[in-house]
């Protein structure tokens, strides 16, 4: 028999049936209350299961996060972005012959129409470019309106292809447009991470030198940002999917919300963070502040929301942040021989290991970023580039089944009705 919970509302019980999660915590089907005149009260959702979902499994009292049933460490160490991406999207690893053919398929897709490049243009040269990126995202909407049908499940495939293989360009041109250089067109030679690279420090015209230690440390960052479950970003994206939009602007919705600093900033922070820090014998004042109740100082990149044990993702990025500050010379960096000191400290220092405050994905991937030579503002954009596959796979999920609109509710606190008087007599 199924588990029920029973509850008593002025006087009248009600069953309510407990849903069995495959993994995880199960969950108690409220949706009968709304007949008794009753909603159930979760400010920011936190204990509420929104949609049934089948891509991203994560404990975070254990460490634990799965794509489709993989360990993300096991995938991290073993695959590839596009490998992730063909797996998220097709619930399974793909042999070789598929492998090729949907590499193929995204490489086919990687440029940018000439006349939509134009878009560009109206943006200033300082502009942020997670603007440019939403816009431009929104705007391929314009080129694809007529012959997309969310219904169809062969245009939903072609909208992921298109978005996954379309998103480092549009990257790399916010990038270019950012130091006013010329835009490098997408080498179909390239591997994924090595064509963005490419675009990022490439000059248009000139031969493709990208360092492999690099290119596997930014496919790395692609790979582990992939999917996380239903996120903020990811929840937008399935809330305005919801309505039936257009999938471009659906994204696009996802983009707005990745540029919050709570959700897609925190990389970014670790670095404003080091550059307050400024130099390697400050650590230790500033660690002290940290330890100090009164002081509101915060650092940045440790600990994290979900994970109360450790970051899985992180496990893995320490490697190949490792290996890209050994190429790199992190010793000439005065920032970087900060982050190396924290870092030190975070897995030493017995206040850090009793609250479980260790290194997290973001403190990594922002010292990956920054040795690698991508400016801060841009830090969002590559977690937008990493999270796309995700977020398109949500979104297909969300419409190869029934669905409602998404339809939130509140708890009013507000005035009673009042009668309207006019203006001459208030």
């Amino acid at each position: 028999m199924a588990q029920q919970i029973s509850i008593t509302i002025d006087g009248k019980t009600i069953q309510l049936p407990v849903l069995e999660a495959s993994e995880g915590n199960n969950v108690v089907d409220v949706r009968s209350l709304i007949a008794e005149g009753v909603y159930t009260y979760d400010p920011g959702f936190l204990s509420t299961s929104a949609c049934d979902s089948a891509v991203t499994y994560i404990d975070g009292d254990a460490g634990v996060l799965m794509y489709r049933g993989y360990p993300i460490d096991q995938l991290a160490k073993q695959s590839n972005h596009l490998e992730v991406c063909y797996l998220l999207l097709n619930r399974e690893l793909p042999n070789q012959a598929q492998y090729d053919n949907f590499a193929a398929s995204i490489k086919s897709h990687q440029t940018i129409d000439q006349q939509f490049r134009q878009i560009f243009n109206g943006f200033t040269q300082g502009a942020h470019p997670m603007s440019m990126i939403g816009s431009a995202i929104a705007g391929l909407a314009s080129l694809y309106h007529e012959e997309t049908d969310i219904t169809n499940a062969e245009h939903r495939i072609l909208t992921a292809h298109r978005l996954i293989a379309k998103i480092p360009t549009l990257a790399a041109m916010a990038f270019k447009h950012g130091k006013g250089e010329a835009f490098v067109e997408p080498d179909a030679s390239l591997s994924y991470a090595e064509n963005f690279l490419n675009m990022c420090f490439g000059t248009a015209g000139q031969p493709s030198s990208v360092s492999p230690t690099i290119a596997k440390a930014m496919d790395r960052i692609f790979l582990l940002h992939a999917d996380h479950e239903q996120n903020a970003s990811t929840s937008t994206v399935r809330m305005a999917g919801s309505t039936d939009c257009n999938p471009y602007a659906a994204i696009s919705a996802g983009v707005s919300a990745l540029w919050g600093p709570a959700h897609g900033g925190a990389n970014e922070a670790v670095l404003n963070m080091l550059n307050e820090i400024g130099d390697e014998s400050r650590v230790e004042e500033f660690v002290n502040k940290a330890k100090d109740k009164a002081d509101p100082f915060k650092l940045m990149g440790f600990g994290h929301r979900v994970y109360k044990n450790f970051d899985p993702r992180a496990t893995v990025m320490q490697e190949s942040c490792h290996a890209v500050l050994a190429e790199k010379g992190a010793d000439n960096d005065p920032l970087l021989k900060v982050a190396q000191r924290l870092e030190k400290i975070a897995r030493e220092d017995d206040y850090f290991i009793s609250r479980k405050l260790y290194p997290n994905i973001d403190f990594y991937s922002g010292i990956t970023l920054k040795a690698v030579g991508i400016p801060t503002e841009l830090f969002t954009v590559i977690f937008t580039l990493g999270r796309m596959p995700g977020w398109l796979t949500h979104w297909s999920e969300l419409m190869s089944a029934p669905y409602k609109i998404a339809r939130p509710r509140q708890l009013y606190h507000g005035e009673s009705k009042r009668d309207y008087t006019d203006i001459t007599s208030r």
